[in-house]
């Protein structure tokens, strides 16, 4: 993310914001102007016909800058070195998960699946926790030990008390980084405290549901004084999991780390009722994998069904490493006959009988 004077007559910059048919482009330093400035540009008609999306993070060329006006034309997109769909940023370097040990509580599946969907980008995962005031230092400790077995180093915050601020500062240097996590755990407040410029409106925790309301509504990416930019991301409770049933295993990095020194007698072992199963077993988040199995065999039925509509199969698994398609009931064949319907039938049937 450290800007280098550009010395060609081509001016570069970086996607911050994309709304409608306009782009926020963070223009890099050059000789033409030394300055950093944001230009609100478009995209060349070219682009378009030839299906190029121009996304948050991406790097642009842009061309005929009006410096006075604040305007400029996307004329081509850089390759990108990652590209997430959920949220649609380009070019992201980590993803900053943020939860609150305290209202809301911190909840374990929820968590789970955060950081599973997390794993899945491929990009790295660090984790935060905030309103850390709100403990005692031995639940603290607690917290930590357990997270630490899943594989998992956190950093303890509290924005209200700016504990640890300044670290995660430190992490995000130079870097695009993704924050994310459920609503009300402090994350417009913790880029409020990271950013001052950057005004995101906070809000409050639901005293019923003990969840926070929605208060982003697209993607954004604020520049940090040492550099680097920070995405807020739009706030979702239950992020999907959209991985096929194989690759699961492999987002627990406690799981990861049995296959590292041990093999499943199956090679397409679900890790499920498998026999002389490398992964099954005593381990935490074991039960939590196997209700992730579930949504993801659910998701990859749906996407057999959506690729063959005339299929009247569905996938079953056997165990032992066995799976295999059994046929699908006809739920009309077998729906239970209205007595109105009966008694049509009845009387057709007599009506038959006379005319005979």
């Amino acid at each position: 993310m450290t800007r280098e004077i550009v010395t060609t007559g081509q001016l570069f910059g970086t996607v911050l914001a994309v709304q409608a048919n306009f782009y926020r482009v963070q223009m890099d330093e050059s000789e033409i102007r030394p300055d950093p400035l944001i230009l609100l540009c478009t995209r060349r008609t070219r682009l378009k016909k030839i299906g190029q999306q121009v996304m948050v993070g991406d790097r642009v060329m842009v061309e005929e800058p009006d410096w006075i006006g604040g305007r400029g034309a996307v004329a081509e997109v850089l390759p990108r070195h990652s590209q997430l769909n959920r949220p649609a940023i380009a070019n992201v370097n980590q993803i900053l998960l943020v939860f609150a040990v305290a209202d809301p509580p911190l909840e374990p599946v929820q968590l789970s699946r955060f950081l599973i969907k997390a794993e899945s980008t491929g990009v790295d995962v660090l984790l935060c926790l905030n309103k850390c005031d709100l403990i005692s230092s031995l639940e603290k400790q607690q917290i930590n030990d357990r997270l630490l077995a899943w594989g998992y180093q956190p950093l303890f915050i509290s924005v209200q008390n700016h504990i640890n601020i300044n670290q995660i500062a430190t992490y995000l240097q130079d870097k695009i980084t993704v924050i994310a996590g459920p609503s009300g755990v402090g994350k417009s407040s913790l880029i409020n405290s990271l950013i001052p410029d950057a005004n995101l409106r906070v809000g409050e925790v639901s005293g019923k549901l003990a969840r926070g309301r929605h208060t982003t509504r697209h993607v954004e990416l604020f520049e940090m004084p040492e550099g680097g930019l920070l995405a807020d991301t739009p706030g979702f409770n239950q992020p999907d999991l959209d991985c096929s049933p194989e690759e699961l295993i492999h987002y627990f990095p406690e799981a990861r780390k049995r296959l590292a020194v041990a093999h499943c007698r199956f090679s397409n072992c679900i890790h499920k009722d498998e026999p002389d199963c490398a992964v099954s077993g005593d381990w935490e988040r074991y039960q939590h994998y196997l209700e992730f199995l579930d949504d993801a065999i659910g998701h990859q039925n749906q996407i057999n069904q959506q690729s063959d509509p005339e299929s009247n199969l569905k996938l079953i698994s056997k165990g032992k490493g066995q799976s295999q398609y059994e046929p699908k009931l006809e739920s009309k064949k077998y729906r239970r006959v209205s007595r109105k319907t009966q008694l049509q039938d009845l009387q057709n049937l007599y009506q038959d009988s006379e005319e005979d």
